[in-house]
């Protein structure tokens, strides 16, 4: 699958951004959000994989802060995900030239785009697939960040970070669990945004997810739209698109197939 690696400048700040499939005038963009610790490398194959699954062009890019992207230059405050939807996201798109997307976001990254979607009327988005969303904080989203720091004070987590995130692995990491383990941040709820989205939305979430309970998407069944879908995965924790990839990628193809964006007659392709 043919993929391209450039630069954006958005907002004062250099963010690393790669294309993988090919790109059609007349079809959606698949624009992956990465995860509080994420950035493009971590994704690992999986947007290969979905790029050569769907047929559709995908996006991915790491945040200011993450990856090979500008490092952070300010901490985070508690409304750091509100300012990455709303201000960062749409001048990203501008950037890279997106006119008609769906989102694909994984923890952080889909509360970012449930924001985005829900107080922007943006006639470019055309659907969210989202990964172990946020909607509210909750006492097994902050014991998974404890163990997390721990883990990284320990220095395990920190050297598989350094492959990531270079030199700046130490500013990422306290800026993003620095700010979940905040006080103030147990007030965080986006549950005001949910009434504006206008889109179908998948939502994906493991059954064992060591960041969140399945409260997250319930509550967000309960205030979608009407086209809304829930999956839930046996044996998977807060990755499902790397624990359980295929059955991943095969929600993903089939709620794009009902929403008309990937082609009824599509094959599959072949087994690596």
């Amino acid at each position: 699958m043919s993929q391209s690696k450039n630069y954006l400048m958005v907002d004062g700040a250099r963010l690393e951004c790669r294309w993988y499939g090919r790109r059609k005038a007349d079809q959606p963009v698949l624009v992956l959000l990465h995860e509080g610790l994420g950035c493009i490398d971590m994704w690992r194959d999986f947007p290969d994989r979905l790029a050569e699954k769907t047929g559709l062009a995908v996006f991915v890019y790491s945040r200011q802060g993450y990856g090979r992207s500008d490092p952070f230059e300010r901490p985070l405050e508690v409304g750091f995900m509100h300012r990455e939807g709303l201000e960062i996201l749409p001048g990203v798109l501008d950037e890279a030239g997106i006119d008609q997307a769906i989102l694909v976001g994984h923890s952080d990254g889909a509360s970012i785009a449930l924001i985005y979607s829900g107080e922007r009327s943006d006639r470019r988005i055309r659907g969210l697939v989202l990964l172990a969303p946020h909607l509210f904080v909750e006492e097994e989203t902050l014991e998974g960040i404890r163990q997390a720091k721990q883990a990284f004070d320990t220095g395990q987590l920190a050297d598989r970070l350094q492959r990531y995130h270079g030199d700046h692995t130490e500013s990422t990491f306290r800026h993003w669990s620095g700010i979940w383990l905040d006080p103030r941040f147990t007030a965080w709820n986006i549950e005001s945004s949910l009434p504006g989205i206008n889109v179908p939305l998948l939502a994906i979430m493991g059954e064992d997810d060591q960041y969140g309970t399945l409260a997250q998407i319930h509550r967000l069944a309960e205030q979608s739209p009407q086209q809304s879908e829930l999956a839930v995965l046996k044996d998977c924790g807060h990755s499902p698109h790397l624990e359980q990839m295929e059955q991943t990628l095969d929600r993903i193809t089939d709620f794009l197939r009902l929403q008309g964006q990937v082609d009824q007659h599509r094959p599959d392709p072949e087994p690596a």
